[in-house]
């Protein structure tokens, strides 16, 4: 049975991951902060076949605790602060978590496999924020990365000190640069998570309007569940490399603001929808969209769900989850 170890477990992509692996009959630790982490029993609830380690991305030597215990053949790094609006108020600590904390669990795998380099293979979470300000369109793995956000350039850190390693150490870690993806599990304070969830409460008569900031920001939007087929699917390759895991497809707010009004029977959202400076990014990231020719073609990796399926499966959920909260 092989063994694997997450960090950033209680993320939506950590759940994801961990439900993957076990079905794949892995043995699964993931690694949480703190002993009174609140997101613990959501874990405990949605994958209870997974051991629950403490540690700190920040702590080193915690992380060669966990790697003692969990004797991991795969090492997932998905930990990170990953709001981005979060990373302007509190650069620096963005920057020890997101940026400095790859360097310690690729040092922590480096001195727990010191006998032979390649016997842990490692997954770092890249970021599509690290191309910010786009240099061409789409982008591909070889693309200049123009960070725009303290928490891109964090992810940059990483994403080259991941490839350091490899390059330095003889070390199987590879990065899969993802661009955005989302699902039910999606933080409330993403813009997808925010919208889906005040579309349903909209519909139930439980609020009457969603305050957002730029309408025209165009993301490529995935399935968080498909893409972490992309992150297994890396570490079972013979060589380690980097990938951009991505649709292809660019859409705008907008365009997911009609999407998800459709779902609740809204066609014009327009007396729904407020916009607020304060919702605006300091350097927007304007357009984004990836090209997965690559992983698609080494990986053999194909989305399953799109953009309408992935926006009628968020506003679908929360119509449920908001429907029993207010007991309607």
């Amino acid at each position: 049975m092989p063994s694997a170890l997450i960090t950033g477990i209680t993320g939506q992509d950590g759940l994801y991951l961990a439900e993957l692996l076990l079905a794949k009959g892995y043995d699964v630790y993931g690694l949480i902060r703190g002993q009174n982490n609140p997101k613990r029993a959501l874990v405990e609830e949605t994958v209870p076949g997974v051991k629950l380690l403490t540690g700190d991305l920040g702590d080193l030597s915690s992380l060669l605790r966990a790697l003692e215990v969990a004797q991991p053949d795969e090492v997932y790094n998905l930990g990170a602060i990953s709001f981005v609006a979060y990373s302007w108020e509190n650069a620096r600590v963005t920057s020890e978590v997101t940026g400095m904390g790859v360097l310690n669990i690729l040092e922590a795998v480096r001195l727990y496999s010191h006998d032979d380099p390649a016997k842990v293979r490692f997954y770092q979470a890249s970021s599509s924020e690290m191309f910010g300000k786009v240099q061409e369109v789409p982008q591909r793995e070889s693309t200049l990365l123009w960070p725009r956000s303290p928490y891109g350039v964090a992810k940059v850190f990483g994403h080259y000190m991941t490839i350091n390693y490899r390059e330095s150490y003889g070390m199987h870690a590879s990065s899969g640069i993802l661009f955005n993806h989302e699902s039910p599990r999606r933080g409330p304070e993403f813009v997808t998570r925010k919208i889906s969830i005040a579309v349903a409460r909209i519909a139930l008569g439980l609020q009457d309007h969603v305050t957002l900031g730029n309408l025209d920001a165009k993301r490529d939007w995935g399935f968080a569940g498909d893409y972490v087929e992309a992150m297994w699917r890396m570490l079972q390759q013979p060589e380690a490399d980097d990938y951009v895991v991505a649709t292809g497809e660019t859409h705008s707010i907008g365009e997911l603001l009609d999407l998800a009004f459709q779902a609740v029977g809204i066609d014009d959202w327009s007396g729904h929808v407020q916009q607020n400076p304060a919702f605006m990014r300091p350097a927007e990231v304007d357009l984004l969209v990836g090209d997965p020719s690559k992983a698609q073609d080494v990986l053999g990796w194909t989305r399953q769900v799109d953009f309408p399926g992935l926006v009628k499966m968020m506003v679908e959920n929360d119509l449920e989850e908001q429907r029993l909260l207010a007991g309607k």
